[in-house]
Formats: C-alpha cells, structure tokens, sequence
C-alpha cells in the first residue's frame, strides 16, 4: 500500500511524496487519516528552518515530516491488539499523512467517544499542552491571568483559565480578529496592541496589582521579557511553547527584584502532586468538556484545504498568519 505523506522537503519547500506501507504486525494498528490539524507555530518554525542550533528544534531535519495532530481509523489491527477495533477513531501524534503504522498502545493516542467530532478531536495535543500550563501556574478561583499571543494555544489557554473560575482573563494581542475569538470564548478583557505597551491595561484590571499569573504564548523570542514585567510581585510567568531563538530570550531584573516564578511547557510533562494528569487523562478531559459545551474549538477553525494544496496553505500562513487560526487537512478527498 502506498501512503501519501506531506513532507518539508527542505526549508520553504513542501512536497507531496508517497511511502510504502505494510500490514500491521503484532501490537500494531494501521490507521488511516481523516483529519489533521496544522500546528501553526512549531510546522511554521520548521516550515522556515530558522532556529538556533542548540535549541529544541535542533534535532530538525530535512526531509521533514510535519505534523503531530492527527484524527485517523482503525483499517487493520495486529496480532493480540485489544484495546482497539477496526472502525475505531482514535487521536494520534502521527504526522500530515493518509496512512500510518502505530502501536496499538501509546500514552499520546486516545479513542475518540461518538460525541467528539474529528475536527475538534484534532485539537487535543494543543489541548494537553495548554492545560498542562494552566495546571503548572497553580491558580486559583479568583485569580487574573494575562495571556500574551491568541493564536490557537492562546485561544484554548483564555478557555481553560476561564474554566477554573478567574476573576479576570485579559487577552493581549495586535490582531483584532484573534481578540475577538478570545472574547467569544472567554477572555473577559482585550487589549489590542504589543505587550510592550500593555502594562497600564493590565494594572487597571487587576486593581493595580498586575496579573497574578501571565501566560507567554507567541512562540517569539522578544515576549519573554515584556511577559515578566506584567506579572505581580512573586507571580509566575508561564512560557508555553519553545522559541525559535532562546538565545535571544533575555532575563529582566523583575525575576530577581520582585521574586517571580517562571514555568515552561510544551508537552505532559507534571509535577509529582499532578503527575497522574498524563496525556492520556487529559484528553478524555477535553472531549468532557467540549461535549459539555464548556469549550467550543469548532468555530475556532478558520481554513480547510485537501492535502494536494498542502504547498498553498503553508505559503498562506507564512503570508497571511494574522487572519488564520485554526487549518486542517481533509484526507477524505483523496478518496
């Protein structure tokens, strides 16, 4: 069987190439892909090749498989496989492909419950790395929260802080349109602009004290230092996601002066106390809530493209990134 698979081929250079794909053998499932979701930070920083060499995206290279976000079905079980039939849906960090080889037991891949639909089950890796941030910064109802960059971990960040019953949710970005999805989805202030100017925004809405925890989720080097300075004293800054360029990530005196406490994440990754929240536990948790009408990402999904315009949507989100969010590939068109 052949599979078609999205590739970087090298950096700016997208390709549509074909694998040869085997039968599933003992312990493994062949699935075969419905949807998937581009992550549009991390495909983006790969799609470009521009990153420090001794950084996490160093282990980059080309030809590259992008993707990690991905809704398939079961087509063809292993031997002793029983935790999955063929016909199941399941979520996997399987890469832009038609078909794909993989265990039958992964602690990243999830069945799908009949209420959850294949575009909103392509969240949930987003959805874990979001609410593994939320759960490090350990706020409480009441609270405020800053939330720097509402690209599509900004957007599901505002919607897990509001889950937990903050006071105040402030959503920073200089797009409006993204602004007006937080607000839509929870965000209970906006300010429109850089962070750098956002310091008087943030005191008025948080009775001058600043937020008690601010969320950097622009994926950009220069937020990190603007991040800190709207952080209370002894509050936590939150970075989610990883920089193309942490060599340019610079430390201010308000870490040491005013006593903050800096948090990073961009997988499961908990603290003992919370270490039984794995991947596996939160995203069940996700489906609740979207099931439950306690977080919505249908609406959140801007563009949807057959994987034959692979090229043309990662040139738009280079171009156009500011009027996107959510850009999934419909793999049912090959059929």
């Amino acid at each position: 069987m052949k599979s078609l698979v999205i590739t970087f081929a090298a950096p700016r250079k997208v390709e549509l190439r074909e694998e040869a794909v085997g039968d599933p053998a003992a312990g493994q499932i062949l699935v075969q892909t419905l949807v998937s979701l581009i992550s549009t930070g991390t495909e983006g920083i790969c799609f470009r090749g521009d990153f420090d060499a001794n950084s996490n995206w160093a282990s980059v290279r080309y030809p590259h498989s992008p993707g990690y976000s991905n809704v398939a079905r079961v087509i063809k079980v292993g031997k002793d496989v029983t935790t999955v039939r063929e016909g199941d849906r399941i979520f996997c960090t399987a890469s832009h492909r038609q078909f794909a080889l993989l265990p039958a037991e992964h602690p990243k891949h999830v069945k799908l419950p009949d209420y959850t639909s294949d575009e909103d089950a392509t969240w949930s890796w987003l959805a874990v790395v979001t609410q593994t941030g939320v759960r490090r910064a350990e706020q409480a109802m009441g609270e405020t929260a800053a939330v720097i960059g509402l690209g599509p971990l900004g957007q599901l960040t505002v919607q897990f802080l509001r889950l937990i019953g903050l006071r105040a949710v402030l959503a920073i970005d200089t797009v409006q349109s993204r602004l007006d999805m937080a607000a839509a989805h929870g965000a209970t202030t906006c300010f429109c602009g850089s962070a750098a100017d956002a310091l008087k925004f943030v005191e008025e809405h948080t009775e001058g004290r600043r937020a008690d925890a601010v969320y950097d989720v622009t994926g950009h080097d220069a937020a990190f230092p603007l991040a800190l300075k709207l952080a209370r004293n002894v509050g936590t800054v939150v970075l989610i996601g990883d920089a193309p360029h942490p060599s340019r990530q610079h430390l201010t005196h308000d870490v040491v002066r005013r006593q903050l406490k800096i948090v990073g994440t961009q997988n499961d990754f908990l603290p003992p106390r919370q270490a039984h929240w794995v991947a596996a536990r939160q995203i069940p948790l996700f489906y609740l809530y979207l099931h439950r009408g306690q977080m919505r990402v249908s609406d959140l999904i801007t563009h949807r493209f057959p994987p034959t315009q692979a090229a043309e949507a990662y040139a738009m989100l280079q171009e156009s990134r500011g009027s996107t969010m959510g850009v999934v590939f419909h793999w049912h068109t090959l059929a």
